[in-house]
């Protein structure tokens, strides 16, 4: 069955009540957030009830904070994809406006939880915290699911041998610092830039590596520089390829954006919808003097991204 997304939790229909449900922002579904929705998976099979996650749009960060520079670590559709993948059938993105921050904990929970979405059983990780001046925490929902008849599950951290918790702190960390592999180590799978195809100056088509530009917008900025890269176009086909990510410094500098070049590949993909992993990060932006040491330089950038991404057999 495909993943529903729902965008309400008032007057939801009989159907779209009931489930055993994770909840938390989820940004990056990272590894830390799987443990989460593998308690509700559990509890969900055993109560026969659909698997919903409970994540809230906007952050509540951006609601709270709307001059803080851009932390996302996916889009929407995203997100919604990688929580299909986890076996989820009910994503409940629930609109978080000044009603839904003014609700202390029990409140949310009674007029959210039990009210709006008849929850079942509830997965919380073991540093959730909930309503108004997050006042909530694990224990108290374990209190709530006594009184209101719901079970639930607390997940305890998660973390690789020798380190801290998975955290989308972390794998922010990782990436302004430029370790995409960190990154991909707490998610379970490289960081992707996502967007539309936009035409741009096509220097690079006249130099000889034509890119296809999008912008990073409400992603979290990865540290600036050259990456070797994997792309998904939208018939599904993967293309490896070496991308700048930055303000473009010799030709012009433009906001911030991901130019990748596609190796072997001539087909136009304007206005198209790609997804671009950043494998590995190759150097540092740089201010070229002259265009003839650009293209010297990204030829060197092309080598190293392919031995990575399409080395040769």
């Amino acid at each position: 069955m495909p993943l529903k997304t729902i965008q309400a939790w008032k007057d939801l229909p009989a159907e779209a009540r009931g489930a055993s449900v994770a909840l938390g922002n989820f940004d990056g579904v990272h590894r830390g957030h799987q443990q989460v929705i593998a308690q509700a998976a559990k509890a969900a099979l055993a109560g026969q009830t659909p698997l919903g996650v409970v994540s809230f749009d906007p952050h509540p960060r951006r609601l709270f904070r709307p001059t803080e520079p851009a932390f996302k670590l996916m889009t929407h559709g995203q997100q919604a994809r990688a929580l299909a993948g986890l076996g989820v059938d009910v994503f409940y993105l629930l609109p978080f406006d000044f009603e839904m921050a003014s609700f202390g904990d029990r409140e949310f929970v009674e007029k959210v939880l039990v009210e709006g979405l008849g929850v079942k059983h509830v997965a919380v990780g073991f540093d959730i915290s909930f309503g108004r001046g997050r006042s909530g925490s694990a224990e108290l929902m374990k209190a709530y699911g006594d009184e209101y008849g719901f079970t639930v599950s607390v997940a305890e951290p998660v973390g690789g041998e020798g380190e801290e918790k998975f955290s989308s702190t972390g794998v922010r960390e990782a990436l302004r610092d430029g370790r995409p592999e960190q990154a991909a180590h707490i998610l379970g799978r490289p960081f992707a830039i996502e967007g539309v195809v936009r035409r741009g100056q096509q220097l690079g088509r006249q130099l000889g590596f034509p890119t296809a530009n999008v912008e990073v917008e409400d992603y979290v900025v990865p540290k600036l520089g050259v990456y070797a890269t994997r792309t998904r176009l939208p018939d599904g086909r993967e293309v490896p390829g070496v991308a700048n990510l930055g303000n473009n410094p010799t030709t012009g500098v433009v906001e911030t954006r991901l130019e990748t070049w596609l190796f072997d590949f001539d087909e136009d993909l304007y206005g198209q919808i790609i997804e671009t992993d950043l494998v590995a990060f190759l150097r540092p932006e740089l201010k070229f003097d002259s265009l003839d040491l650009m293209i010297e330089q990204i030829h060197r950038d092309e080598q190293a991204a392919r031995a990575i991404v399409a080395p040769a057999f």
